[in-house]
């Protein structure tokens, strides 16, 4: 009897042992790492064409590597800019032109990764104003969005790559509802982007030449540019920010059916779901390049920005000579 007595305390000695043990097991647990904060200025509104980045509340992109990311939506690339500038934001998801014309007052930026290598300008004319290379442009009546957008910037670019300028031809501002002026005949050839011209086609746009300016200079469409105090201060913020963007980038390349579904719910042009998909198909393929395929996405031409900053240059765009090596880092970019 005194056996069994004495083997029960024991028994009843181990098991509170065990649970203290488990206990101070489960205090002693490493805690969580903390999230960081990321602010990201778009140069628009919440849009289909960036589904990737608006549904980390369904896919978890940045979370999963402890970001907590805003997208604060802006009217233009130089929008964006100006918020990192003020410091409402920590990363401008803007255009190579806003940059240039940072750069040229003097800003100190870096540009840390391409979002899209491929320029996604075009200029669009019905088939029959007959208007089949640039030089068919001279003379001619050519809308833009406004003359501060990049649309006018990139028209330019095209004009100067087959020796004409602004001169040869008559600018005229259409607004974002550029394609009506051009189906109505008040102007000869609008510009636009791959995305826009697909907008144009669902609202009745009849048969158009199509002028793209990445087959005269292809200059990327965006990138990710940071302060140079950002960039010293939060690198470790944004190594991560840029590894779940490649991420969610390569995402909607693998699932464009999925991503045109998520739009419908996060991005304020995306309640048609077969447009959705055109739209994220174009802007897939202008993500990739034959650099991205050998080094990844997001791999940055700092030659190709060059020439891009040279052109803004000769076209009077900007007046100081700029130097892209000093700008463009490659430090923290995801290896592929």
């Amino acid at each position: 009897m005194k056996n069994k007595n004495l083997f029960a305390l024991l028994l009843s000695a181990a098991v509170f042992m065990t649970a203290c043990g488990a206990q101070e097991q489960k205090t002693e647990a490493p805690k969580t790492e903390e999230t960081d904060i990321l602010r990201v200025a778009s140069w628009s509104q919440p849009i289909t064409e960036q589904t990737n980045l608006l549904v980390d509340e369904e896919k978890g992109f940045f979370k999963e590597n402890g970001l907590d990311v805003t997208v604060i939506p802006g009217a233009g690339g130089g929008d964006a800019i100006k918020n990192i500038l003020s410091g409402q934001a920590d990363v401008a998801f803007t255009d190579p032109g806003s940059l240039y014309f940072a750069l040229d007052k003097g800003e100190k930026l870096k540009v840390m990764y391409n979002v899209y290598p491929q320029n996604v300008f075009n200029i669009v004319s019905l088939k029959e104003k007959n208007i089949t290379k640039p030089e068919d442009l001279k003379g001619k009546t050519i809308g833009v969005y406004s003359l501060s957008s990049g649309t006018r910037q990139n028209l330019l670019v095209m004009l100067n790559q087959v020796g004409l300028s602004e001169k040869d031809v008559n600018i005229v501002e259409t607004g974002l509802l550029n394609f009506a002026p051009l189906m109505q005949g008040q102007v000869d050839a609008t510009a636009a982007t791959d995305t826009g011209l697909v907008v144009g086609k669902q609202k009745g746009l009849g048969d158009v030449n199509v002028l793209e300016v990445k087959d005269y200079l292809n200059i990327p469409s965006d990138v990710f540019v940071v302060t140079e105090k950002t960039f010293e201060e939060k690198k470790d913020e944004l190594e991560k920010f840029l590894k779940a963007y490649q991420t969610s980038t390569q995402w909607m390349i693998d699932n464009p059916e999925e991503a045109a579904s998520l739009a419908k719910e996060y991005a304020i042009d995306g309640k048609n779901e077969e447009q959705n998909l055109e739209i994220i198909k174009l802007r897939n393929a202008s993500s990739i390049s034959e650099l991205t395929e050998e080094q990844g996405l997001g791999a940055l031409d700092a030659a190709i920005l060059q020439q891009g900053a040279d052109t803004y240059q000769k076209l009077g765009l900007v007046e100081n000579k700029l130097n892209m090596e000093e700008v463009v880092t490659e430090e923290l970019l995801p290896t592929k």
